[in-house]
């Protein structure tokens, strides 16, 4: 319920989420083998056929449907080691990526050209090229909700320097603000202006509104992405972020940034980030 503290598996603070039973699931000799054996058997599909149905995974589904089951209902954040990218040409490796996660859920569109799997790398664009997004820059991305129920990462390569992970929990931060700022808090489950991002194509309307706690049929829910939010008000035909709006927007990113309540780590060749 609204302003009450959320218990469950999900309100884990920084190093606990390494302490969850799932993490990290290791995948066998056995699981690459069946693993290879899809990704062969699928070739003359293109990837927006691939489904659970035709790339199959015998012996891995039960243990995706857990994973499935920890990431809704669970501490909500996933890492598959083990995967050795290196028996995968580049097409296979997306091939085998996309199958995989098409047990776990639909794929939605990465881009508004409708890309189903998106680059994460530096791709030296001017920060006025609308192609230009947090993961196609060199940049360190702030903390975020992204606009899907899970998002994956297979890394292929590590950065030269940087590119480390940071995770914190949206169930966390919202038990934090509760306790220090509860009067910060309804603010934050009021609605704020969100400017349409760039690959929503679509959406014929400039803007939405959202709060960023929510709480639907008793499901929690946050959305939190501070750039759409802050372009939104810095245009003309919405009204003037509040003071108390922007100290409230400020203090979860405060509560975000202490190294108590998120984690970070690399992921090496062939981890598989949920």
């Amino acid at each position: 319920m609204p302003f009450e503290p959320i218990v469950g598996p999900a309100a884990w603070q920084g190093q606990q989420l390494f302490e969850t039973r799932q993490w990290p699931m290791r995948l066998t000799a056995a699981d690459l083998n069946e693993l290879s054996a899809a990704t062969s058997n699928t070739a003359a599909l293109p990837l927006s056929a691939l489904s659970r149905d035709n790339f199959e995974l015998p012996q891995l589904t039960p243990r995706l449907a857990s994973l499935q089951t920890e990431l809704e209902e669970g501490c909500g954040a996933i890492l598959i080691k083990g995967c050795d990218i290196e028996r995968f040409s580049a097409d296979d490796a997306q091939r085998m990526f996309y199958g995989l996660t098409s047990h776990l859920g639909t794929a939605v569109s990465q881009s508004s050209a409708g890309d189903i799997i998106f680059n994460v790398r530096d791709e030296g664009l001017k920060t006025d090229d609308a192609k230009t997004r947090g993961p196609n820059t060199n940049k360190r991305l702030s903390f975020h909700t992204d606009r899907c129920d899970v998002i994956a990462f297979l890394c292929l390569q590590q950065a030269i320097a940087g590119g480390e992970n940071q995770i914190v929990s949206s169930v966390a931060v919202y038990n934090q603000i509760l306790s220090e700022r509860p009067d910060l808090l309804h603010i934050l489950t009021q609605l704020f202006y969100y400017k349409r991002h760039n690959v929503d194509v679509g959406n014929a309307d400039a803007y939405c509104q959202q709060p960023i706690f929510s709480f639907c049929e008793g499901r929690f829910a946050s959305a939190f992405l501070r750039v759409l939010i802050d372009r939104a008000y810095a245009d003309p035909d919405t009204p003037d972020m509040t003071a108390p709006q922007k100290e409230a927007l400020d203090f979860v990113e405060q509560v975000c940034e202490r190294p108590s309540m998120h984690v970070e780590f690399s992921q090496e060749p062939g981890d598989i980030l949920l």
